[in-house]
Formats: C-alpha cells, sequence, structure tokens
C-alpha cells in the first residue's frame, strides 16, 4: 500500500508489549509501524486511556501467510476477539460470541440463508434497491452542477440499503430504511479501538449505541411481520424469511413428531427452535455488522478502479449487456449473474488487490503452539494478516497490480487458493462469501449499462485510511452521467 491516514484509528491503538513474527516485514505492513510512530499526542493520550480500561492482554503477535492459517483454524486455542464496547452494541447473548460447539451448531442452522435457492430469492429486492440509489447518484452530481463528489458515504448508505432489503426484505419501511443507512456509520464509528468502553453521553461510543438499538427494534418488528406471513405460507423474499421459515418448519415437525405423525412431514436439517423477535433481530443484526464496512469499501475501490481503468469497464459492460440481450433495464436470473465470468473475475481480483479487512484480532484461550520455537502464552492477541497473503508476489505476478485476468484466463484460483484469505478459513469463515461476492457483480455490472462514471483523481486517490476497513483517502470523488446506448 502506498500510504496510510497517521491518524487512522484503525491503526493507532497501540498494544501493550506488541511483539512481530520472526519474519521481514513487508512494505504492506510498514506502514502500521508508521502510523503508530507518527501518532499525535491526543491519539497516544486516548490510546493510553483505552488500554488502562479495555486491554489486559499481555502480548500481541502480527502474523503472516502460514501462521495466519493456523490461527484461523486453531478454535481450541483461539477466537476472534473485538472491542470491549461491541457486546454492549450487539448484545451480550450474540451468537457471534459463541465459541467452540455452541457456535457451530448455531452456524449449521443459517447455512441454509445462502444456498443458491434462497441467494436467488434476494434478487429482486437488490435490484429494487440499485435502481432506486443509482437514480440518486445522477442526481447527486445535478445538484453539484456536475463537479465531482466524494461517494465513499454514499456508497456506505447504498449498501446499507441493499442489505437491510436483502435481509428483511419490505418488512421495514423506506424511511426506517434510510435512516439505518445514514446512522450506521455511528455504529462503526463506535467500534473504532480507540475508544472508551464505557458509554458515556455524547461519545462515538453512546451515539453508536442508540444507532444499534434502533436497528435491533427495527428488526425486531419485521422479526414479527416474517413470522405471521410465512406461517400463512408467504413466499420466501428475504434471509430473514427463510429463516423464520426453517424454524416454523421445524416446529411442524416437532408437532407431528409428538402426534406419532413424524413419518408424514420432511424433517428440516438442522432442526431449529423457534427463536422469539429479538434473537432474530441480534442474528440478523450481525449480518449486517459483518457486511456493510467491507462491501462499502470494495465497492468505493470497484468503482475507482473501473473508471481509471476503462478497457475493464468497457469488457464488463459487454458483458452484462449481452447477457440482458441488449436491455440494460433488465433484471438478473441467477444463471444469468452466475454466467458474469469476466466480471466476476474483477470482483474476484479487486478483493485481493484491496482487501477491505487487512487484520483480523484473535485472542488466546490458552497457551499456544504457534511454531516449534514459540508458544504464545494465554491471554495474548494474536493478528493474523490479509493483505501479505494477498500481495504475496510468489503466487501473484506483479501482485500490486490490479489485473482481472489472473482469475478470468489465469491460474491465480488455483495456485493462489491458500491465500485468499478475504472471507478468512477455518470454522469462522465468511458466511456470506458467496452473497458478497455475487452482489458486488450485480451492482458493477448493473451500474455499467445503466451509468457512466469518471473518476477524478487527487494526489489522495492512491493513499489508504482505515475506517473499519479501507477506503481511498480522497472518499472517491466521482461524476454520474445517465448511459445513453
Amino acid at each position: 500500500m502506498e500510504a496510510v491516514n497517521a491518524t487512522s484509528s484503525g491503526f493507532s491503538s497501540v498494544l501493550a508489549g506488541t511483539k512481530y513474527a520472526n519474519v521481514a516485514l513487508p512494505p504492506q505492513v510498514e506502514y502500521v509501524i508508521e502510523a503508530v510512530s507518527n501518532a499525535g499526542v491526543w491519539t497516544w493520550v486516548f490510546t493510553f486511556i483505552a488500554l488502562c480500561v479495555a486491554y489486559d492482554q499481555s502480548s500481541s503477535l502480527l502474523l503472516p501467510l502460514d501462521m495466519a492459517r493456523k490461527v484461523f483454524t486453531s478454535p481450541a486455542y483461539v477466537k476472534p476477539t473485538v472491542v470491549d464496547v461491541a457486546p454492549k452494541l450487539l448484545g451480550h447473548d450474540n451468537w457471534v460470541f459463541l465459541d467452540g460447539k455452541a457456535h457451530v451448531d448455531f452456524r449449521k442452522g443459517l447455512n441454509g440463508l445462502f444456498t443458491r435457492k434462497a441467494l436467488e430469492s434476494y434478487l429482486p429486492g437488490q435490484e429494487e434497491a440499485y435502481n432506486t440509489y443509482f437514480k440518486h447518484f445522477l442526481k447527486m452530481t445535478q445538484d453539484a452542477g456536475g463537479k465531482p463528489v466524494p461517494f465513499m458515504h454514499e456508497f456506505r448508505e447504498v449498501m446499507c440499503a441493499v442489505s437491510c432489503r436483502t435481509f428483511v426484505g419490505h418488512y421495514i419501511s423506506d424511511e426506517a430504511v434510510t435512516k439505518i443507512a445514514e446512522d450506521y456509520y455511528l455504529i462503526t464509528a463506535a467500534l473504532e479501538l480507540v475508544n472508551l468502553p464505557v458509554i458515556l453521553p455524547y461519545t462515538k461510543s453512546w451515539y453508536g449505541k442508540k444507532a444499534a438499538d434502533m436497528v435491533l427494534a427495527e428488526f425486531s418488528k419485521c422479526a414479527a411481520k416474517s413470522k405471521v406471513r410465512m406461517a400463512a405460507g408467504g413466499e420466501v423474499t428475504c434471509i430473514m424469511d427463510a429463516w423464520v421459515l426453517s424454524m416454523i418448519q421445524s416446529e411442524r415437525w416437532r408437532e407431528a413428531e409428538e402426534k406419532g405423525e413424524g413419518h408424514t412431514v420432511d424433517k428440516p436439517t438442522p432442526l431449529l427452535r423457534m427463536f422469539n423477535d429479538y434473537e432474530i433481530s441480534q442474528t440478523i443484526f450481525t449480518f449486517l455488522f459483518a457486511s456493510q464496512d467491507a462491501t462499502s469499501s470494495a465497492v468505493t475501490w470497484l468503482f475507482q478502479v473501473t473508471a481509471q481503468r476503462p478497457d475493464v469497464l468497457d469488457r464488463v459492460r459487454e458483458e452484462n449487456i449481452k447477457v440482458r440481450n441488449g436491455d440494460p433495464n433488465a433484471p438478473l436470473t441467477m444463471d444469468q449473474l452466475e454466467s458474469l465470468t469476466y466480471t466476476r473475475a474483477v470482483v474476484r481480483e479487486l478483493l485481493r488487490w484491496r482487501p477491505p479487512v487487512i487484520m483480523v484480532p484473535y485472542v488466546t484461550k490458552k497457551a499456544f503452539p504457534l511454531t516449534e520455537n514459540y508458544t504464545v502464552p494465554k491471554g495474548s492477541m494474536l493478528i493474523p494478516t490479509t493483505f501479505m497473503a494477498l500481495h504475496d508476489p510468489e503466487v501473484y505476478d506483479n501482485p500490486s497490480h490490479f489485473d482481472p485476468e489472473r482469475y478470468y484466463s489465469g491460474d491465480a484460483e488455483e495456485k493462489g487458493s491458500k491465500n485468499y484469505l478475504v472471507f478468512g478459513t477455518g470454522p469462522h469463515y465468511c458466511l456470506g462469501q458467496v452473497y458478497a461476492q455475487l452482489n458486488l457483480a450485480l451492482m458493477i455490472g448493473k451500474a455499467s449499462v445503466m451509468l457512466d462514471w469518471k473518476h477524478h483523481a487527487t494526489p489522495k486517490s492512491e493513499e489508504i485510511k482505515v475506517f473499519a476497513t479501507i477506503f481511498p483517502m480522497d472518499d472517491c470523488p466521482l461524476t454520474f452521467e445517465e448511459r445513453k446506448w
């Protein structure tokens, strides 16, 4: 990476006794050290306070590929860790804080929400949201008199709105979707490392908690509506519907089994209990929590790099207008979306080139023999890095270059199978990784046939800042026009 904002809180909070694994650090990681060394006085003051209040890890390690994979795949020794305020926002009893068998069992009940059939049922809601926001993109440029507008925050809003429609459908009002999309920024800000874990009035944590409570309340209302509609035989249109339907089917099988008629009803696998509205809301909120910052980052870079690379955008556009039979407004089926091999290669390469999540913190549950010569003490923080693996020159030729051909006609998929840690690996790998990539392909493909856009580069366009995930320092100034065929 070329540079980073020295005050970006994603790297300004220093963990006590930080050590580095015994490897040569590449430039991609050295900027982290630079960010820390250049931190201002107030950054150090608030970091010190946060450390005193929040962190009791005895040490932390920054890990390259082989050791990173070992951490990801060693649930007996480690578990993911978050800032102390996270349970206050997501709920202390949220499933994401489960560990071991309890976590595995809960995930099994969610797998059905991301099957191919389920993903296809979510497409209409995604198309609808993009149609709405693409018109808004045009209006923003018009309102600015044709001058460039930083679109990073707008991309955050559109991805949040798309997620809401995908997760809870039309059980939620347009006004509530807009409110959540606008306020989610407060939740992300509350989860920055340099924050007091104690929620005090008018602090980032306080505003984040208010926003999180609002989201949970809205999603709880949606859960109640979904239960009524699914019980009445309604069609699945969102993730919440799919999960609630599985609960209802499980309950019906149990009732039949109690009557000795279990053989007359298909037994769902796995069997689920009927979760209450708030529990459903908490789980759906975690999907938003897991996807919002990562997809917002990916979309921002996607629009920037395709504007910078008209050769790439032209091929995306050609592929997408062809699959739509010349109609730029035509919605896509899952078969059509999956057939967009070049567009999907662009997304795949974008996620390698600019991985949204570059480090994932874990904490050791007990002494962990990381290597033959070093055992990590219990309570230490381990930070598997993804960026080094995704920019390994032994696997990817010219790794700092954006080149979709790696995944379209090259061998990067096979050669880099162990390096592609964008979605993690092991028991905590991302459940929605297929959904996320198809959603990004749908968005950029749809945009390519409906819009023309131009990136107005600044000296900071290739510099990177961290706000949970990575973004261009200048927030991606763009202008949009309706595409005339």
